[in-house]
């Protein structure tokens, strides 16, 4: 399945539809990117309805040279839940204390406030590995370059009127 075809399955709510595990397993057939479907994967019991756009959205974000984990998790949490997430999503961070420290120095909240709402960032059990099919992204539309010339072939001259 293409990008465009998950994102019309998803638009009509087939690739969604029952549990997240099969709207992951449908990323599978179509999504290139492992860091980012784990990322997700990681993720995923804080949405409330997964999307397959949010796979497209991270890789665009990532290949802009943006935080993509910022993306992703601003999908599914706003407010004090986003800044915790965003904070412990973080590598700079070597542990846990400095995480709280920054938390409380941002003036987001006090250190009770972080571990709460730390706690229910939690994965619920081991997320299941799924592999992925494909190993590099789809053909951009850049293939058919020459698009006018396909144009002329099928309507003939083009011109102003």
């Amino acid at each position: 399945m293409s990008v465009w075809g998950a994102a019309q399955a998803d638009r009509r709510g087939q690739a969604t539809r029952g549990s997240k595990r099969g709207s992951r397993e449908a990323a599978a057939r179509w999504f290139w990117d492992a860091e980012i479907f784990d990322f997700v994967a990681e993720h995923l019991h804080l949405y409330a309805q997964h999307s397959l756009r949010t796979y497209h959205h991270a890789w665009e974000l990532k290949q802009a040279g943006l935080d993509w984990r910022q993306g992703v998790l601003s999908r599914c949490l706003e407010g004090t839940a986003l800044e915790v997430a965003k904070l412990k999503a973080n590598r700079a961070f070597a542990s846990e204390a400095e995480r709280v420290q920054a938390f409380v120095q941002s003036g987001a909240g006090c250190r009770a406030s972080y571990f709460r709402h730390a706690k229910k960032l939690r994965p619920v059990a081991g997320t299941p590995k799924i592999g992925l099919t494909q190993t590099t992204p789809p053909v951009d539309g850049a293939a058919h370059a020459d698009h006018l010339d396909r144009l002329r072939r099928r309507f003939g001259r083009l011109g102003n009127g």
